[in-house]
């Protein structure tokens, strides 16, 4: 699924990234300003990808958004998936930090990450080295508990 989160939901980015899904945050696309409504709305129509928003107006303008009313980030995972969005963690896709393609690291990984880890993937854009470790677990226990 491509995801467009506004502002007030970028807590989600990890987890809906962790489950294999392409997901973009305003804030990243406006060099971390917040950008007015219609510009939110018509990044969401040119890059396909479906809005996730807190704001009722600009999800009533922007089509098949999908408005979250909790604050919390596990309310809005719920939420999500009584959506019908799939929050199953999958083989790690998307990177964590700018949402760009993950490919596994067939070389040595640079020096932050730990000994024997088992795999690791590099980011494609920015380079950021991932691997399954207690943030992984973390993201992995908190959508099993939803």
């Amino acid at each position: 699924m491509r995801l467009l989160l506004d502002a007030m939901c970028g807590g989600l980015r990890s987890y809906l990234r962790l489950c294999g899904h392409d997901t973009a945050y305003v804030l990243d696309r406006f060099d971390g300003d917040a950008p007015a409504d219609d510009a939110i709305a018509a990044l969401a129509r040119t890059e396909n990808r479906r809005l996730v928003t807190r704001d009722v107006a600009l999800a009533g303008r922007t089509e098949d958004a999908l408005l979250v009313e909790s604050r919390e980030v596990a309310g809005q995972l719920r939420e999500l998936r009584a959506a019908g969005v799939a929050l199953r963690p999958a083989e790690p896709t998307y990177c964590g930090r700018c949402n760009g393609r993950l490919e596994r690291l067939e070389g040595d990984p640079a020096e932050y990450v730990p000994d024997d880890v088992g795999a690791v993937w590099a980011c494609v854009d920015c380079g950021q080295q991932f691997w399954k470790g207690s943030h992984w677990d973390r993201m992995r226990e908190t959508l099993a508990g939803l």
